[in-house]
């Protein structure tokens, strides 16, 4: 446990309908929307919402939230495999529109209880901790989000889900700093293990991005291609 900091599963009493990239949000916060980057920011609302609300009533919960005092500092977003393989799901990211965001139509769909879903697995969507790219972050390395995943693993395994799988990458400053994914060291500490890795399509390029994840691969003695791989992280719950 962290002193000061509550983790448990968010719930409709708090919709978060928008993530943590611009830092902590609450109650009073989550509708001023940021100057950059310039987004939709109303039609996401009016998405997202709703969706997280259908989610949350199905499932009992869609996201592990840290809270400290009225802030959300922290947020571990996750989906059933199942909702993520229905039409207009998308990426399911809310601060994007499709494909990598729902459709906006997306609000209406129907979502299968668990007792109808036939493979069990939640997939972990993002994982975010206090102010992300920020060298001042005061809850940088803090295991704030080891604490996020093991709450989800237990929430998990009570509710009857099988097993839970999360992307990552091999373990470099930038996937840190500037994704809502960890590296494979952490989900491996968690007790996952690599069940899948592929060249992540988007990370083939020679994009600024692309050239300082190849340098700092590198430097930690891991090969460039190898880095530019998507990982999939598996964890049996039963």
């Amino acid at each position: 446990m962290i002193e000061g900091i509550n983790v448990e599963p968010a719930t409709e009493e708090f919709l978060l309908w928008r993530c943590l990239h611009g830092g902590p949000l609450s109650r009073a916060g989550i509708d001023r929307y940021p100057d950059e980057p310039v987004l939709p920011w109303d039609r996401y609302r009016a998405r997202n919402a709703p969706i997280l609300a259908g989610l949350i009533r199905t499932y009992g919960a869609c996201a592990i939230a840290a809270r400290e005092g009225g802030e959300v500092v922290g947020m571990l977003r996750f989906y059933p495999r199942a909702v993520c393989d229905m039409h207009g799901a998308g990426g399911l990211c809310l601060q994007q529109d499709p494909p990598s965001g729902p459709d906006d139509d997306f609000a209406g769909a129907e979502f299968p209880p668990l007792a109808r879903i036939d493979d069990k697995t939640l997939v972990v969507h993002c994982l975010t901790a206090g102010r992300p790219g920020r060298r001042d972050d005061p809850y940088r390395r803090k295991g704030l989000g080891s604490q996020m995943a093991r709450t989800l693993i237990r929430w998990a395994g009570e509710r009857g889900w099988e097993r839970i799988e999360a992307a990552a990458f091999e373990d470099l400053p930038i996937i840190y700093e500037t994704t809502g994914s960890a590296g494979r060291a952490f989900w491996e500490k968690l007790g996952f293990s690599l069940a899948e890795r592929f060249p992540h399509p988007d990370l083939q390029g020679e994009e600024e991005f692309v050239l300082t994840l190849d340098a700092q691969a590198r430097a930690a003695g891991i090969p460039p291609a190898r880095a530019r791989d998507k990982l999939v992280m598996r964890l049996a719950l039963r």
